[in-house]
């Protein structure tokens, strides 16, 4: 039965929320329920290897789910004008309202909502008033896993401009201020596939996160299975995995953290704080020769498999 369609936005490149609807179409596809991508413009079809149809060309009924993911609402109207399922899966939290018009609410549209992580769900309980189902992203571990050994000579310190790049620059600065003869060696991750991503971070010993608002914040986990020490920013939407590695470090205020089997797996400080995240990358320098946090962070990565997320698209299909 392939009654469920999902929405891929035209984007300029693969980014990481595209390649999570990739990642859950996949499993539709295996699960013979996918019917396949609804794309804006089926005369410049993005590289897929699924089935893809202009949106405006399919002949939705009412039995059918069209999941569109948050920030482009227009996508919803054939679903809408169908009577079919209609659901919004939020990626970001802080793009929920991106493309719905002023005098709109989410609540007056008949539309579902499932979330990334765990905080966006309880972001959207808050201001939508229902929790949503949670399907998280996986970890390619065929691709991102640790290497025999990190290279020697100066630790090496990972981060990727395209997140607030500005934010990065301080930090570095910061910490060249502070330790002028401390030279770490700054390897920017940019324009790279996910091989490329993978390969560079297994060089890594630290992997500096400057991305905030994130719905899930995957570079770090990805870090993480490269066997990277993590320090910096959570996004807000990396709690869902994000768990402190000092006693007394910052926590969230507001949002409950969930119960985990896993401990400490980084050296998290609040989005922004340039000088706390200086300060952190000073003290990760010590914790990378400890390696007390390594087991932490595989158990983390190994709750974030291509099969925990199949058994929560199957959990999510069941409801």
């Amino acid at each position: 039965m392939s009654d469920i369609w999902i929405f891929y936005p035209p984007l300029k490149r693969r980014t990481g929320g595209s390649a999570v609807l990739l990642q859950l179409a996949r499993h539709l596809h295996a699960l013979g329920r996918l019917g396949g991508f609804a794309i804006w413009e089926k005369k410049n079809p993005p590289a897929l290897d699924l089935p893809c149809s202009d949106l405006r060309d399919i002949p939705f009924k009412s039995h059918h789910t069209l999941i569109v993911p948050e920030g482009w609402p227009n996508a919803l109207n054939p679903g809408l004008k169908a009577g079919c399922t209609c659901i919004v899966y939020c990626q970001n939290w802080a793009y929920l309202f991106h493309g719905l018009p002023q005098d709109v609410r989410w609540k007056d549209l008949p539309v579902r909502f499932w979330s990334v992580s765990d905080p966006v769900a309880w972001y959207l309980q808050n201001v939508l008033g229902n929790r949503p189902s949670v399907l998280r992203p996986a970890v390619d571990t065929s691709l991102f896993y640790p290497g025999v050994e990190k290279p020697p000579g100066r630790v090496r310190v990972g981060y990727m401009p395209r997140k607030n790049s500005a934010l990065a620059g301080q930090i570095r600065r910061i910490f060249a201020e502070r330790n002028p003869g401390e030279g770490l060696e700054w390897v920017p991750i940019q324009g790279e596939d996910a091989r490329g991503v993978a390969d560079i971070l297994r060089t890594c010993h630290i992997f500096l996160a400057t991305g905030f608002p994130e719905g899930f914040a995957l570079p770090p986990l990805e870090a993480m299975a490269c066997g990277c020490l993590c320090v910096g920013f959570t996004g807000f939407g990396g709690w869902d995995y994000m768990r402190q590695l000092e006693n007394g470090g910052y926590e969230p205020r507001e949002y409950p953290l969930r119960r985990v089997s896993w401990e400490g797996n980084g050296l998290w400080f609040p989005d922004g704080d340039v000088l706390g995240a200086a300060l952190g990358l000073e003290r990760a320098l010590g914790w990378i020769l400890e390696k007390k946090w390594a087991a932490a962070a595989g158990k983390t990565v190994r709750e974030y498999g291509c099969e925990a997320q199949k058994n929560e698209v199957i959990s999510i299909l069941d409801e």
